[in-house]
C-alpha cells in the first residue's frame, strides 16, 4: 500500500495506510496516558470483554469535538489531510474516541456469547459494518450510525499478529450495492426502524466470497482510514504475538455524517 495513496486507491481497496508522520505521533503520545486511565476507570468496567481479552472502550477517550484531549496537541497530520482533501469529507464533528485494547489469548468466549457467534468471531474475525447495530435477544440488525469513515490511530507497537485489524478490500461496493437495493424505497429518517437483518447477512456472505481478506498492522505515527462501509473485524491473537505490557491499543474515531442518505450516497 502506497504511502501517498490516492482516492482512486482508497475506493478501490476500502482502506489505506498513512505513513509515520511526525504530527499524528504527538497526539498519539499525548494521548496514550488518558487512553491508559480510560482502561482502569471503573466507569468504563462494562467495555471488558471476551473474558478480560478484549476492552472495547467505545467513547472511552476525552477528546474534545476537534479531536484534542485538554492541553494536548491538535489531531492532526497526513491522515486527517487525506479525509479532508482527497476524500473531501468535513464538517464533522469528532467523535470521543474508541480506545481499543487486545490481550493475550484474544478471543476467549464470553458467558453470554453463543457457540455459533463465537465460532463467527474466531473464524470470521467478528467481522462486521459499522452502525448495523445487532438489536434485541434474536440480535437483529439496524441501521442505528451513519459514520463518515474509520480512523485507526495506534498507540502502542504491537507485533504484526497480535490481534490485528482485518478488513475485506473492495467490501464497500458490495455493501453499498446490496444496502442501497434494500433501503432504495425507504425514507432514510426510516432507515433505523426497518430490520435489515436479512439483507445485511447476504451482503457480508458475498463479501466472504469475492473480496480479499487483509490483516493491517500500523505503529505509532502511523494511521489507517476505512470506508465506511466496508466489512472489518479483529483477528485472533497470534501465538507468537508481542506488544507492550498495556495490550495492543489503538485510538478509532467514526465521526457522524450529517446526512443519513450520505451514508449510502456518498463516495
Amino acid at each position: 500500500m502506497p504511502d501517498c495513496p490516492t482516492a482512486d486507491t482508497f475506493f478501490a481497496t476500502s482502506w489505506c495506510r498513512i505513513a509515520y508522520d511526525q504530527e499524528l505521533a504527538r497526539w498519539a503520545d499525548y494521548a496514550l496516558p488518558a487512553a491508559r486511565k480510560s482502561v482502569t476507570d471503573p466507569q468504563h468496567e462494562k467495555w471488558l470483554r471476551c473474558a478480560g481479552t478484549w476492552f472495547a472502550g467505545v467513547n472511552a477517550l476525552p477528546n474534545d469535538g476537534d479531536g484534542a484531549l485538554a492541553g494536548g496537541p491538535p489531531l492532526r497530520g497526513a491522515a486527517l489531510d487525506f479525509i479532508a482533501n482527497t476524500l473531501q469529507l468535513s464538517g464533522f464533528a469528532w467523535d470521543r474516541a474508541q480506545v481499543s485494547v487486545i490481550y493475550p489469548h484474544y478471543p476467549r468466549q464470553m458467558v453470554e456469547e453463543s457457540d455459533a457467534a463465537f465460532r463467527y468471531r474466531v473464524q470470521r474475525d467478528a467481522a462486521h459494518v459499522d452502525g448495523m447495530i445487532p438489536e434485541g435477544p434474536a440480535r437483529r440488525r439496524h441501521l442505528r450510525q451513519h459514520h463518515a469513515f474509520l480512523l485507526g490511530i495506534p498507540l502502542l507497537r504491537a507485533s504484526a499478529d497480535a490481534a490485528p485489524f482485518v478488513v475485506w478490500e473492495g467490501s464497500h461496493k458490495i455493501i453499498r450495492a446490496r444496502l442501497r437495493a434494500f433501503f432504495g424505497a425507504i425514507p432514510p429518517s426510516d432507515w433505523g426502524d426497518v430490520d435489515a437483518t436479512a439483507a445485511y447477512v447476504d451482503a457480508r456472505a458475498a463479501v466472504f466470497d469475492s473480496c480479499r481478506r487483509i490483516e493491517v498492522c500500523a505503529q505509532p505515527g502511523e494511521a489507517y482510514v476505512v470506508h465506511r462501509l466496508a466489512v472489518h473485524g479483529m483477528a485472533r491473537w497470534g501465538e507468537h504475538a508481542s506488544a507492550d505490557s498495556d495490550g495492543r491499543m489503538i485510538a478509532y474515531f467514526r465521526p457522524e455524517m450529517a446526512r443519513p442518505e450520505a451514508w449510502l450516497d456518498a463516495p
